[in-house]
């Protein structure tokens, strides 16, 4: 009966700790550790199993996200969140998967922990106040200030201006082809002028440290990655000098369409973009290697 009960709420609860730490090796650390606590107490004793485990993971989640914006003072860089090709909880449900976009995940970034899971609770799982604020350990009209303060902050830094998800992925097709043509006018063409590329790299492969601004200097960036002597510096940073063919494709990451590259069986690189008003507004490039292990590498076309 514990593990059955627990197995039915895993990915209700992968879903909420995923939203509020945008990191899938720290999910999973915090689902385990939920079930550690649910196996330790009198289950008799739970009136509701759900919003029991909510609570747990919910709190335990805002605990390591404390934590871990502690350690990322000293991380090498820019630090994006951890993709994931598997949509973690309802990827059959729009407003679910919609929660887990990659821009998005940035943008709770900015957050407070405590901010970020309500908003997370409220908005991607539609919890009451009340409910929301047992768990975080505050009164409801507290919990309300928190969400609204959230979605404010949200709508000023994400608005909701996007092209629809078959815009989407003809805008990053193309410029996938643009950066492997090096075609700078082709690429510029799609940035908005204030365009902002954000890289991460944790210090571990050739990437920016800063964020790169403006449509000419992210073109120019971009379109000099196809050179074959900056490929073969980025592969050699990377551990993958040797590799005789890169494979580059367009598949879908949390929810939403990515460029990828990937040599051999493992992925290499991914870009995001934050599509606004059909330009791109955000290029997010991850190329550190510690955040590729839960990417399926696509198929060769």
């Amino acid at each position: 009966m514990t593990t059955d009960v627990f197995e039915e709420h895993r990915s209700l609860l992968t879903g909420v700790a995923y939203r509020i730490l945008g990191s899938a090796s720290d999910t999973e650390d915090v689902v385990q550790e939920a079930w550690l606590r649910w196996s330790a107490v009198d289950q008799a004793a739970v009136d509701d199993p759900r919003a029991y485990l909510v609570t747990i993971a919910s709190r335990l989640a805002i605990d390591r996200l404390r934590s871990a914006r502690t350690r990322r003072e000293s991380y090498v860089g820019d630090w994006l969140p951890e993709p994931v090709s598997d949509v973690p909880d309802g990827a059959a449900h729009a407003e679910l998967a919609d929660s887990v976009e990659f821009a998005l995940l940035v943008v709770l970034e900015t957050l407070s922990p405590l901010e970020r899971a309500v908003f997370v609770l409220r908005e991607a799982f539609q919890m009451p106040y009340a409910e929301i604020g047992g768990v975080i350990g505050r009164e409801e009209a507290a919990t309300r200030q928190l969400a609204r303060r959230a979605r404010e902050h949200v709508r000023d830094r994400r608005p909701r201006f996007e092209a629809d998800r078959a815009m989407r992925r003809r805008i990053t097709e193309r410029f996938l082809e643009a950066c492997l043509e090096g075609d700078l006018e082709g690429l510029t063409d799609l940035f908005a002028d204030d365009v902002t590329l954000v890289s991460d790299s944790g210090g571990r492969a050739k990437a920016p440290l800063r964020t790169v601004r403006g449509a000419p200097k992210v073109g120019r960036f971009l379109s000099s990655l196809s050179q074959p002597r900056n490929t073969e510096r980025f592969l050699r940073s990377l551990g993958l000098e040797g590799v005789e063919e890169l494979r580059t494709t367009v598949t879908e990451v949390n929810a939403g369409p990515a460029a990828v590259v990937s040599a051999g069986d493992r992925v290499a690189a991914l870009v995001s973009l934050d599509i606004v008003d059909g330009r791109v507004q955000h290029v997010y490039l991850l190329v550190n290697p510690d955040k590729m292990s839960r990417l399926r590498t696509p198929e060769p076309s």
